[in-house]
């Protein structure tokens, strides 16, 4: 299992990698990462209402599919379609989202029977359209929060410092681990896990922000103070944290180890952008407010 996961996780990488690379030369940005964002929000959204169908909960799955579909394209279209000035890119996005809504409350209307499920219903799927679908926004923005080379960079340093973290908080957990963080939700994570994911969230941004960003066209993120940098690795490291712990709740609920099976060693899709979903505004107002970046 351990030779599968690394070998997936290398693939995952490299394609990630590639999907970059030519997003970065690409004439209009965001085109190479739009199908991967569909893909993501689609089967990042129907995970949380497997979750919910374990408790017995059925929303309509083709619905909130549909919707999170909308919300990408809402996300590429704000930029390539039309004038960002004019609403904001955010403003498409909450017009997804509320028709997105309305159609999902259009589905229940004539899937009504009896009551005591429709309240219910509603609930998961909005729940699915905002956790997924308007956290996962934020992680697109990304790609658009400055010019085209700062702005791949911003994506990148998003998820190099959580993944980074990720991997510092395992390391460190299981090899010095002894205070438990959250034993109720998540008996694996310790203090001593989280400090280890700090640094090494420190780390993946001084990589991203004194290394890649100078390479990278149109990017001087990385002659920024030192303290940006420091303080922005800290903060999206939390709440890369905070984003695990909300999704090992929801699976603690549903009863369940894993998101999904879709990737074997890793467990689901949301199970890998746990993390990123919440830890992605925080990296986004950061850039936006001008804590890092040009």
């Amino acid at each position: 299992m351990l030779r599968w996961r690394l070998l997936l996780g290398i693939a995952i990488v490299a394609t990630l990698a590639a999907l970059c690379w030519l997003d970065f030369h690409a004439a209009r940005p965001g085109a190479w990462l739009l199908p991967l964002a569909l893909l993501l929000l689609v089967a990042a959204g129907d995970e949380v209402l497997a979750f919910a169908a374990a408790c017995g909960i059925r929303a309509a799955r083709g619905t909130v599919a549909a919707g999170m579909v909308l919300i990408g394209l809402a996300n590429y279209g704000a930029h390539a379609w039309g004038d960002p000035a004019a609403i904001g890119p955010f403003g498409w996005i909450t017009a997804a989202l509320v028709l997105s809504f309305l159609l999902l409350t259009g589905v229940e209307l004539a899937r009504y029977r009896t009551s005591g499920r429709t309240l219910l219903q509603l609930a998961v799927g909005a729940l699915s359209l905002l956790y997924v679908g308007l956290l996962m926004s934020f992680i697109i923005q990304l790609r658009f929060v400055a010019a085209p080379g700062a702005g791949l960079g911003a994506l990148v340093s998003l998820i190099a410092v959580v993944k980074m973290a990720d991997i510092g908080a395992y390391v460190v957990g299981r090899l010095v681990g002894r205070r438990k963080l959250a034993p109720l939700l998540s008996p694996g994570k310790t203090l001593e896990g989280v400090l280890g994911g700090l640094l090494f969230g420190v780390a993946g941004a001084a990589i991203v922000f004194c290394w890649l960003l100078p390479l990278m066209s149109g990017a001087t993120a990385g002659a920024r103070a030192p303290w940006r940098w420091l303080l922005f690795a800290m903060l999206v490291s939390l709440a890369g944290l905070l984003g695990d712990l909300a999704e090992s709740l929801l699976k603690r609920d549903a009863g369940q180890k894993d998101s999904s099976a879709w990737l074997p060693g890793f467990g689901g899709v949301l199970d890998v952008l746990d993390s990123l979903l919440v830890a992605a505004p925080v990296a986004y107002f950061c850039w936006r407010l001008g804590l890092v970046g040009a």
